[in-house]
């Protein structure tokens, strides 16, 4: 299944390259052609250097697509070495092959692709092994670190990093916390040493100590789409700056008060002894200290735009068309036409811009009717992840080792998913910001639910266990064969204080112990006492049922593989009682 469906993301790509040649380009990606010049990081702009000379545009976008499918098959790799099933792994790692909208940023000049891989690439050593040693730790941490140099809002996968630190390899106990916050402390430094040491290079080369100079007020746009302008309370020279409700339509929301050449933030005049971004950020910070929850609540409404069953635009979001096919080349006037799209190609051995309108269509029409991930399956997604992770909060003796460290697992996809849309719909909504979603929360959604499953199947085997089976009729007169034995009745012991003799109290069945587990129960200290207690001496039926022990080879949880050992086998149930303890000295006697 999953080659039928990895062909299908194949196809698509072949068809994107050979319907846009070499590759198309958006608002932003003269930032990176041209250079940025301190408004964005610089991670993405070493990966054009390295291949524009080589092949031009064609050969970036070509990359992508690789990157696109690179993804693709290390989820699947990782969501099969986690145990999960083959029909759910390939389910989650569909929409990274065949959603439209990650098509159309893979055939685009932009970061975005290069930003997802490096996430993926930063889960898969975290993830690679049930109990990831401090040399994967430190690896998944310096590669997520170095992710934060291609988009900005990567800094805020330290939270799950570190918090996944804590909690493996046995989540939520009091034993060796020392260790855990040792391992939790690596993490942060590993994830911190890339930006330091670009923020280092950066002011020595610019004298800004930062990883971007994003402009003045970058929250002003998504303060003042939010502000209720007639409750405000602000200085005399900040009242223009919050604009009506019209007006904020008009300029095209969030993304428009931030950009557009006619918004308040960029026409009001600028006070004599104070800059324009002192004078936004007093504004943007009196809305949210008078007017909390009408910012929640406007960010809030653009975080479950993505849950939505259809892609549909609104005129206070960036426009939906932008991350679209469209059947000829796209452009954006007034600034960005294909003149200008022209003269960056030939700039930067890009070649000519040309739109196969046959193929264009095809993928547009795939696009508008289907071709992407619907909203239901990643709200799907997203309670199961939550799901799994909850599922490791509460520890009981049923609950193996191994889905306590998948529930972290579980843990350290959801939140690094949940934290960066939070954090980019905090600033400006862009279906552009949810493309890390098509990724991390199909992955999220299958960890969570292999986890779930794991802890129901555990509570199950767990009462069943404890439960003794009821002997029915037939099997209590004739032990089972059809037949009245002499072994069909169970035995009396004779009471040596009354002179009678009594039926042996039953004993309760041991719950199963899997092989490969006793070691984790042994380092754990959860291995009862009672699997090791002696037994008496079995009676002749039950020396004649044994059986011989096979032998297995297991691994440690660690992965290393075990020496091989007997897989202790049970026999059959005998048809005397006084085969399972020892007879009393009464008996002997008799």
């Amino acid at each position: 299944m999953f080659a039928l469906v990895f062909a299908a993301g194949l196809a698509l790509r072949v068809l994107a390259e050979l319907a846009y040649r070499p590759a198309l380009l958006y608002i932003d990606s003269d930032k990176y052609l041209a250079g940025p010049y301190g408004s964005e990081p610089e991670g993405y702009r070493l990966l054009l250097r390295l291949l524009d000379p080589l092949g031009g545009f064609g050969l970036v976008a070509a990359a992508q697509h690789g990157f696109g499918l690179a993804m693709a098959g290390a989820g699947y790799a990782l969501l099969i070495r986690r145990r999960v099933p083959r029909w759910l792994a390939t389910l989650a790692v569909a929409p990274v092959l065949l959603d439209a909208y990650q098509l159309q940023l893979e055939q685009t000049i932009m970061p975005d692709a290069a930003f997802e891989t490096m996430i993926t690439a930063g889960l898969v050593p975290l993830l690679w092994r049930r109990r990831p040693g401090l040399p994967l730790v430190a690896a998944g941490a310096l590669i997520l670190g170095a992710a934060t140099t291609v988009r900005e809002i990567g800094a805020v996968l330290i939270v799950p990093v570190m918090i996944f630190a804590l909690l493996i390899p046995n989540p939520l106990t009091t034993r060796r916390w020392r260790c855990r916050a040792g391992r939790a402390a690596l993490a942060g430094a590993c994830f911190a040493l890339p930006l330091l040491g670009y923020m280092t290079a950066a002011y020595g080369a610019t004298g800004h100590f930062g990883l971007a100079r994003n402009g003045p007020g970058p929250e002003y746009g998504r303060a003042a789409a939010a502000a209720d302008c007639a409750t405000l309370k602000v200085p005399a020279d900040e009242r223009a700056l919050c604009p009506s409700p019209a007006l904020t339509l008009a300029l095209g929301g969030v993304d428009g008060l931030l950009n557009n050449r006619r918004s308040p933030g960029l026409t009001v005049p600028v006070p004599a002894a104070g800059t324009r971004e002192k004078l936004l950020a007093s504004f943007s910070l009196a809305v949210l200290r008078q007017q909390p929850l009408r910012v929640v609540a406007a960010i809030a409404r653009d975080s479950v735009r993505l849950f939505a069953l259809t892609r549909d635009g609104a005129p206070e979001i960036t426009a939906i068309s932008r991350w679209q096919f469209q059947t000829s080349y796209p452009t954006y006037p007034p600034r960005f036409t294909t003149t200008v799209f022209t003269q960056l190609a030939h700039q930067n051995n890009g070649g000519e811009l040309v739109a196969v309108k046959p193929t264009a269509t095809v993928l547009r029409d795939y696009q508008l009717h289907g071709g992407y991930t619907p909203g239901p399956l990643y709200a799907l997604a997203l309670a199961a992840g939550l799901g799994g992770s909850l599922s490791g909060l509460r520890r009981r003796r049923t609950f193996r080792a191994v889905d306590t460290e998948l529930a972290a697992a579980c843990t350290l996809v959801t939140l690094s998913a949940v934290v960066l849309l939070a954090g980019s719909d905090a600033f400006e909504f862009s279906w552009r910001y949810q493309l890390p979603a098509v990724i991390l929360l199909p992955l999220a959604g299958a960890l969570g639910f292999t986890a779930v499953a794991a802890r129901i199947t555990a509570a199950r085997n767990s009462k069943a266990s404890r439960e003794p089976e009821a002997p029915t009729a037939a099997r209590t007169a004739t032990g089972g064969t059809g037949r009245r034995t002499q072994g069909s009745r169970p035995s009396a012991r004779l009471d040596p204080g009354s002179g009678t003799r009594k039926l042996p109290t039953p004993v309760a069945p041991m719950p199963p112990v899997v092989p490969h587990e006793i070691p984790a129960l042994h380092r754990a200290g959860r291995l009862r006492p009672a699997l090791s207690r002696p037994r008496g001496p079995p009676s002749r039926a039950c020396r004649a049922s044994t059986h011989t022990p096979a032998v297995t080879r297991t691994r440690w949880p660690s992965g290393r593989r075990a020496p091989a050992r007997p897989r202790p086998v049970s026999p059959p149930p005998c048809r005397r009682e006084r085969c399972a303890r020892p007879p009393s000295p009464a008996r002997r006697a008799t």
